[in-house]
């Protein structure tokens, strides 16, 4: 658990920005920033004002982009300060304060679609050396016919083209992934992959299983986010920054051990908090709404929290909640709650526990957007089930009898009339909430101060002494 449930904020100020990696000086900033296309993308959409947003350790160079830009589009440039959720993420809600027509990202992106502004995506073309990289994946696979996937980071996407020819002339059953930026246009093919903002065609007759896969970038939250979802495939790594190869021994059994736990700590739950951990991803107020009915038929009680970016301190104040459901972008999603004092889990995790339809195929999802109807994975709710005729159900943890059917939704709506009553003579009408009845039954309310009701004394000489052993007291006996 964290040492702290509060901060004042102070380690936040005195934070220095540093670059995440430990890449050569950008000496031009025009190529790695793509002024060219940034530009015409402004210029082409006749867009007034656009919004900048970078990460942390792109924002030294904020100010010198920003006049860069607005020099050769004549549009006004917003830099965003800070993110309301992650970095990886568009921040549509920032960008509208200002009232921005489009937003440039700028670094390391989830590639997850938005809702309402166009976005363009400039990931900065960190090096990467494509000999080393070609030797590496040629000592990682040295038979010729292997099946591969190749992977990357979205920073070295600019150069998968050249290793794409020094790799395919020997190696024909190799596959190189293409970004692709929201949502790829018309349904997908037999045997195509579309997950993360990748795209690629899968030509073995016996599917991705027969395929490795190989990643170009650091060690992170995306490799992990690919060897969980596609945890059937054997993964290899090129690290640009070390100029290493290597097979990835990331216990992908163990860390799914610990995601079902946390799905047996969800069955067990009786009131769960929805965290918002994205407001521009599509679909994310379909699946709040997915989630709501989904806990109101499972017996379990809700309530949707807004707190920005989740940490110990803020879900600390939440003692009634006994577990989270962070609603985020794939990226995000695998939030390590260890931390935390309630465990945190997504939305598939949350499915898993109360949805009896829903069984574990071995496939791991991290996209909520494949959860909803019409999607890959959606699975409808089975029909209700009497009490009576439940099957009985004992919780792995606590070893206690629980109830896992799904009740009836509810029919009808209590009048909204109902919901107001007065408060007292004066006729103040006040909102009967079953939140608000529930936090006014709780025994601590905090500092009553009581103004009037105390009596005031005069101040008087207290005990001498250490409370062990005062010095009046040995008088005293």
């Amino acid at each position: 658990m964290a040492a702290a449930f509060s901060s004042d904020g102070e380690a936040a100020l005195r934070r220095e920005l540093r670059a995440a990696v430990a890449a050569a000086p950008r000496s031009d900033l025009d190529a790695f920033y793509e002024m060219d296309r940034a530009a015409a993308f402004v210029r082409d959409g006749r867009f007034r004002k656009v919004a900048l947003q970078f990460p942390d350790e792109l924002l030294a160079d904020a100010v010198e982009v920003a006049g860069r830009m607005e020099a050769a589009t004549r549009a006004e440039m917003y830099v965003l300060g800070d993110t309301t959720y992650g970095s990886c993420c568009v921040d549509e809600v920032a960008a509208e304060h200002v009232g921005a027509e489009a937003v440039l990202h700028y670094g390391p992106a989830c590639l997850s679609p938005c809702r309402k502004l166009p976005v363009l995506h400039i990931f900065g073309q960190q090096p990467l050396d494509v000999r080393r990289c070609t030797e590496a994946f040629q000592e990682l696979y040295p038979e010729q016919q292997s099946y591969v996937v190749v992977l990357s980071d979205v920073v070295y996407a600019h150069a998968m083209g050249e290793l794409e020819q020094q790799l395919c002339p020997k190696y024909p059953n190799v596959i190189f992934s293409r970004l692709v930026c929201g949502d790829p246009p018309g349904p997908a093919v037999p045997g195509e992959e579309r997950k993360f903002g990748r795209q690629f065609l899968v030509k073995a007759a016996g599917g991705l299983q027969d395929y490795a896969m190989f990643y170009v970038g650091a060690e992170g939250l995306t490799l992990t986010n690919f060897m969980l979802t596609w945890n059937c495939c054997p993964f290899s790594s090129f690290n640009p920054i070390t100029g290493c190869g290597r097979r990835e021994t990331l216990n992908v059994n163990r860390a799914l051990m610990r995601r079902l736990y946390l799905v047996e700590r969800a069955r067990d739950a009786s009131v769960v908090g929805i965290l918002v951990g994205t407001l521009g991803v599509a679909g994310y107020l379909t699946v709040l709404q997915h989630l709501r009915e989904l806990l109101s038929r499972a017996g379990k009680r809700s309530y949707t929290l807004a707190v920005g970016k989740p940490n110990p301190a803020k879900l600390a104040n939440f003692l009634e909640v006994d577990i989270f459901v962070l609603v985020a972008c794939a990226q995000n999603s695998l939030l390590d709650s260890s931390d935390f004092y309630r465990p945190v889990v997504t939305p598939y995790e949350l499915e898993l526990a109360c949805n009896p339809a829903r069984e574990w195929t071995g496939n791991y999802l991290t996209d909520f957007r494949d959860l909803l109807p019409g999607a890959c994975a959606h699975v409808e709710l089975p029909p209700a089930v009497p009490a009576a005729e439940a099957v009985p159900d004992v919780s792995l943890i606590t070893g206690k009898m629980r109830a896992t059917h799904l009740c009836d939704p509810p029919t009808s709506q209590l009048p909204p009339s109902t919901t107001l009553a007065c408060r007292d003579q004066s006729r103040v009408l006040a909102e009967i909430s079953p939140a608000a009845s529930f936090l006014e039954s709780r025994s601590w309310r905090g500092l009553e101060q009581q103004l009037g009701q105390t009596p005031v004394s005069k101040a008087v000489q207290g005990r001498r002494g250490i409370a062990i052993a005062y010095e009046d007291e040995g008088c005293e006996q």
